[in-house]
Formats: structure tokens, C-alpha cells, sequence
């Protein structure tokens, strides 16, 4: 018998020997109670068994790569793996690791073979290059998937932060809360403009009570909103303009002297409605 159909005799055993050496108490993929979570993750541990042990083929070529490929970036983007920190998952690859050493030397012992130190230093280097190559794929791939993720949670708690909402059937309220970074003030620009044009809406309120800080740009894209929403038909006026936000306006040349504002959200509200009939 081979060492190659050796460890494919074994390839269940070493996943339930595995799962029952493994530290439940671990966060994410590992600390599952749940019978389908556990279910799933034995068989993607036996999924890299049955691939892992193709490096031990005399015969083992690219589809083999590939097929191992896919096996990394399943699990790379796996959202529980995703969840469970890094080093936590590296732990475990070198746990693997270990038990193939292990099963290495249970074929030399079991099978009786007369093997040579070159024999089993070559097993030993194709198993220690093959981890050392799977972990750093999947480190990587892991990263990048969880960056994807992260971006796109930014990028919808971005969107959120920034609401139109509509108060008539013309008017409408946006207000901003929070620091406005350059990248958050050009979603702000678009987004607002977007929806005044798609909702039809004749009059925006834009509250700043809420935001801490009106720098320079913050300044500088407010009054590009405004004047974007002129050429698009909607007409904005200003509430929460603190003493700091008018004193940077001026500094900077801005004139807000055609648009409307108020000193509280309250007082715009009053008059904005009051100003139209009621649809």
C-alpha cells in the first residue's frame, strides 16, 4: 500500500479526530453548538483531506491545483470563516498539519516499509510546502474578501446616513449627522441629487445641527449642493447653522446669501410647510 491510499483510508478518521481534539471554546467557525453548523464544517474539513492527500499522487497535476484553488476560496469567503479571526483559522491548518505528520509516521510503522531518510524528508517537505502555500492563499483571499465586505458596509451605512426624506409631496428634509469626509460628501451630492430629480422634489431643507465639525470641504461641497440643485429645479434652504459654520463660510468667500436660512429645524419646518397646501 502507498502512502497516497494510506492516507485515503483515513481521510474521515483524521476529520473526526480532528473535531473531537478541537477547541469548542474558540469564537466564530469553531465554537458552534449548532448540529447543521458542525455538520457543515466536518465536511469541509474531509473536503480538504480528499484534495490534500492528491499531493502525495505520483500523477498529480493541474486540475488538482485547481480543484484545490476552489476549495481555498469557498472557504476564504465562507461567511463563518469570515467571522472567525485569522489566527485562530491558522491554528487549525497547523493542528492539520500535525496529524499528517502523525499519519506519516503510523504508514511507516503499520505497513512495515523499509523507508529512506530522503523518502520521508521528501513526504515531509511536500507536506510542509503544501500548508505553507494553503494558508498563505487563504490569508489572502480571506482578507480580501472581508475588505469587500467591510466597503460595502461602509458604503451602505454612508447611504443611510444620508436621507432624503420626503415631508410633502414637494418638500423635503436631508439631515446630516456626523463627520462628512471627501468621500461621504461627493455620496451626498449625488445621492441628494439623485433623489430630488427622481421624487420631484421642488424644496429641500438641509439641517447641519448634527454635524460636528464644517471644514473647508465640508464648506465648499455644501455649497456645490446647493448650486447642483438649483440646476436641477430644487430649491435649499439651511437649518443648524452654528456661529463656527458661518464664520468658515465667510472666511472662505461662500455666499449663502440667496439661500434661505434658518436658526433651527423647528422654525424651518413651521414655515416650509405652512408655505404649501397639504397633498
Amino acid at each position: 500500500m502507498s502512502l497516497y491510499e494510506f492516507l485515503k483510508e483515513n481521510t474521515w478518521n483524521l476529520t473526526e479526530q480532528w473535531y473531537a481534539d478541537l477547541d469548542k471554546t474558540k469564537d466564530g467557525v469553531y465554537g458552534s453548538n449548532d448540529p447543521v453548523k458542525i455538520e457543515r464544517l466536518k465536511k469541509q474539513n474531509y473536503a480538504f483531506h480528499e484534495l490534500f492527500c492528491e499531493l502525495f499522487r505520483e500523477d498529480y497535476n493541474a486540475e488538482h491545483t485547481k480543484a484545490f484553488e476552489q476549495w481555498i476560496l469557498s472557504i476564504a469567503k465562507d461567511q463563518a470563516h469570515l467571522a472567525t479571526p485569522i489566527p485562530e483559522i491558522i491554528e487549525e491548518f497547523l493542528n492539520v498539519q500535525d496529524q499528517y505528520i502523525q499519519l506519516i509516521k503510523d504508514y511507516i510503522e503499520e505497513t512495515n516499509e523499509q523507508v529512506s531518510f530522503d523518502q520521508y524528508d521528501q513526504w515531509i517537505d511536500i507536506l510542509v510546502t503544501g500548508f505553507k502555500e494553503i494558508v498563505i492563499a487563504f490569508s489572502r483571499n480571506n482578507m480580501e474578501y472581508a475588505d469587500q465586505q467591510l466597503r460595502a458596509q461602509q458604503e451602505m451605512i454612508t447611504e443611510l446616513s444620508s436621507p432624503v426624506i420626503k415631508l410633502r409631496r414637494t418638500i423635503a428634509l436631508l439631515p446630516l449627522v456626523g463627520e462628512i469626509d471627501t468621500h461621504r460628501a461627493q455620496v451626498i451630492f449625488t445621492q441628494t441629487l439623485e433623489e430630488c430629480v427622481s421624487t420631484d422634489i421642488h424644496s429641500l431643507l438641509i439641517d447641519l445641527s448634527g454635524v460636528p465639525v464644517v471644514d473647508t470641504m465640508v464648506a465648499n461641497q455644501l455649497f456645490s449642493l446647493i448650486d447642483g440643485l438649483k440646476l436641477v429645479g430644487t430649491k435649499a434652504s439651511l437649518s443648524g447653522v452654528r456661529p463656527e459654520i458661518a464664520q468658515t463660510s465667510v472666511q472662505l468667500g461662500i455666499d449663502f446669501s440667496t439661500t434661505k436660512i434658518y436658526s433651527t429645524i423647528e422654525q424651518a419646518l413651521d414655515e416650509l410647510l405652512h408655505a404649501v397646501p397639504h397633498y
